[in-house]
C-alpha cells in the first residue's frame, strides 16, 4: 500500500513532503494549547482550590505532562506519521484498538473548532455590546472564523502554520507584555515568589491536586505536532522535539503569566477568583488601562490559532484513516495543487458548523451568548474525556511496541509511560468527578457509548475486511508501507530512529 493517491492524469499525489520545518511544528502544538485563552480564562477554575497557590500547581502539572509526553515521544520517533495516535497505538496495540483511538480523537479533535467558535462568538458578542453598544447574535460573528479556518485548510499546511505563527506571536507578546507591566509596577502588596510555594494553597495538599485537575486541561493539545509527520523536515527526529519544545515554551509561559497575576491581584482577590471571574480585565483596569483591547484581540487571537491548527490535526487523521480504507475513500482525496485532504477540510468544516449550531439552539440559544458558552463548556468537557483515554493507551501501546525490540530502555519505554498513563487515569477519574451537575454528570456516558460503538465497527471490520486491518498505521512519513511486521523490519524501523541526529542531509 502507499500513501499517495493517483489523480486522474495519472500523477502520484499525497501530502506534500519536507513542507515544514522544526519551528513550524513547535507551533502547531503551541497554538494548539492556546497559551493567551489558556491563561485568560483558565486559572480561575483552579483557584478556588488552589488560590494564591495556582502558579505552582501549574509548574508542578506541566513537569507532571512531560511524562504524558515521553510516550508520545517515543512512538513519534519510531513510527512518524499523519495519523499521529491512530498511527502510534495501531502499531503498538493492533488495528482494533487504533480504529477505536480514532474515533476518540475524532470525538476531542473535531470537537476544538466548535469550542472556538462558539466561545469567540460569545466573547466578542458581551465585547461588542460592552464596547460599541452592538449586539450581534454569537452564531454570526462565529461562522467568520470558522470560514476562515476552512479556507486555510485548503489552501496549504505552509499557510494555515505562518497564519498560526503570526496568531502565536502576537497572542504571547500581548499576555507576557501585559505580566511585565503587572511585575514592573510591584504588583498589589510587591514582588513575591509566594506564589510559586506549595504553602500558598489556602486548602493544602487536596487544594493543589483539585487545582491540578483543571491546570492539566491547559496543557491538552501539546502532541499537535505529531499530526505533521508526513509534511516536517526529518520527522523522526523534528516532531520529538517539537513536542518538547512546545510543552517546555508554553508550560513557562503559564508559570511566568499566572505568577505574575497572582502577584497582580494580591492574596485575597486571588483565593476568591472562580469561573466566572475575569482577572484579567481587572489587571488591565489596575495596572494598564491601555491593555485593554490588546488583551481582548489576544484572546480572539489565542482562540482562533487553536481552530487554524486543531482543524490541521483532525483533517489529516481523518486523511489517513481513510487511506487505509477504515473510512470512507472519499475522505483520502488530495487536491492536486495545495496537496491538501480537501474532502477531509470540507467534511470536518462543515460538521464544525453544523454541530456548533445544533447545540447552540439547544444550549442557549444562537442570539444569547450563553449559547455560545455552553458550546465551548460541554463540547470542551467531551473532548477532554475522550482525549485523555487516548493519552493513556499511546504511552500503554509505547511499553508493548519498544518491548518487543532490542532497543527497550526500562525508564523511557515502562517507568515513564507508565507514570503518564496513572497520572492521565488519575486526572480522567478526576475530571468525572468534580462534575456534579447535569448535563456534565452523564457526558461520560456519551463518550463511553461512542466507544462502544466505534469497537463494534472494528470487530465488524476485523470479521468481514481482516485484509483491511491488516495493513492498518503500517505507513510512515517515509511513503513506505511496512507490512511484512517482522521483527526484522521493526528493528530496521527503531535504528533509524535512534540515529535522528547523525546526517544533516537526513529528510526521513
Amino acid at each position: 500500500m502507499s500513501n499517495t493517491k493517483v489523480s486522474d492524469g495519472g500523477t502520484a499525489l499525497g501530502l506534500r513532503r519536507n513542507a515544514v520545518g522544526l519551528p513550524s511544528a513547535v507551533i502547531m502544538s503551541a497554538t494548539i494549547l492556546g497559551p493567551a485563552v489558556s491563561t485568560f480564562f483558565n486559572p480561575q477554575f483552579s483557584a478556588p482550590f488552589s488560590g494564591f497557590g495556582t502558579p505552582f500547581v501549574y509548574l508542578v502539572t506541566m513537569l507532571a505532562m512531560f511524562f504524558v509526553a515521553s510516550g508520545i515521544m517515543e512512538m513519534s520517533a519510531a513510527s512518524p506519521s499523519a495519523g499521529g495516535f491512530y498511527t502510534f497505538v495501531t502499531r503498538g496495540l493492533g488495528p482494533r484498538s487504533g480504529f477505536v483511538t480514532g474515533g476518540l480523537m475524532f470525538v476531542a479533535y473535531a470537537l476544538l473548532a466548535p469550542i472556538e467558535i462558539g466561545l469567540i462568538g460569545a466573547f466578542l458578542q458581551e465585547t461588542f455590546k460592552t464596547q460599541f453598544g452592538v449586539n450581534i447574535p454569537w452564531v454570526y460573528i462565529g461562522l467568520v472564523p470558522a470560514a476562515i479556518m476552512i479556507f486555510l485548510a485548503f489552501h496549504g499546511i505552509r499557510t494555515s502554520l505562518r497564519t498560526a505563527l503570526i496568531l502565536f506571536a502576537a497572542e504571547v507578546g500581548i499576555v507576557v507584555l501585559m505580566a511585565l507591566v503587572v511585575v514592573a509596577r510591584g504588583g498589589a502588596h510587591g514582588i513575591t515568589g509566594q506564589p510559586l510555594l506549595p504553602t500558598a494553597s489556602p486548602h493544602g495538599f487536596k487544594g493543589i491536586v483539585t487545582g491540578a485537575v483543571y491546570a492539566a486541561l491547559s496543557f491538552v493539545g501539546f502532541e499537535g505536532a505529531a499530526m505533521l509527520g508526513e509534511e516536517v523536515k526529518k520527522p523522526r527526529r523534528n516532531v520529538p522535539l517539537a513536542v518538547f519544545f512546545a510543552l517546555l515554551l508554553v508550560g513557562a509561559i503559564y508559570v511566568f503569566c499566572i505568577w505574575a497575576e497572582m502577584v497582580g491581584l494580591g492574596k485575597g482577590t486571588a483565593n476568591q477568583l472562580n469561573g466566572s471571574s475575569t482577572p484579567w480585565n481587572t489587571l488591565a483596569s489596575r495596572y494598564a488601562p491601555w491593555m485593554t483591547w490588546p488583551v481582548i484581540v489576544a484572546s480572539v487571537s489565542s482562540m482562533f490559532a487553536v481552530m487554524v491548527s486543531s482543524n490541521n490535526g483532525i483533517v489529516r487523521i481523518l486523511y489517513v484513516m481513510s487511506r487505509e480504507n477504515l473510512l470512507p475513500r472519499p475522505l483520502a482525496h488530495i487536491h492536486q495543487r495545495h496537496r491538501t485532504p480537501s474532502t477531509a477540510v470540507i467534511f470536518e468544516g462543515v460538521f464544525a458548523i453544523i454541530a456548533t449550531v445544533l447545540l447552540g439552539i439547544f444550549a442557549g440559544g444562537l442570539s444569547n451568548p450563553i449559547g455560545g458558552d455552553n458550546v465551548y463548556g460541554y463540547f470542551g468537557f467531551v473532548l477532554t474525556i475522550a482525549l485523555l483515554p487516548v493519552y493513556v493507551l499511546t504511552n500503554v501501546a509505547c511499553i508493548r511496541y519498544f518491548w518487543r525490540t532490542e532497543l527497550f530502555k526500562w525508564y523511557r519505554h515502562a517507568l515513564f509511560p507508565v507514570i503518564g498513563a496513572t497520572l492521565m487515569v488519575g486526572l480522567l477519574v478526576g475530571q468525572i468527578i468534580e462534575q456534579t451537575s447535569a448535563p456534565y454528570t452523564w457526558m461520560p456516558w456519551v463518550v463511553v457509548a461512542w466507544v462502544v460503538i466505534v469497537t463494534i465497527v472494528a470487530v465488524w471490520l476485523g470479521r468481514t475486511r481482516p485484509q483491511v486491518l491488516a495493513v492498518a498505521g503500517k505507513i510512515l512519513a517515509t511513503g513506505e508501507s511496512d507490512t511484512e511486521g517482522t521483527e526484522t523490519g521493526e528493528r530496521g524501523q527503531l535504528l533509524a530512529a535512534t540515529a535522528i541526529a547523525t546526517s544533516p542531509t537526513d529528510d526521513r
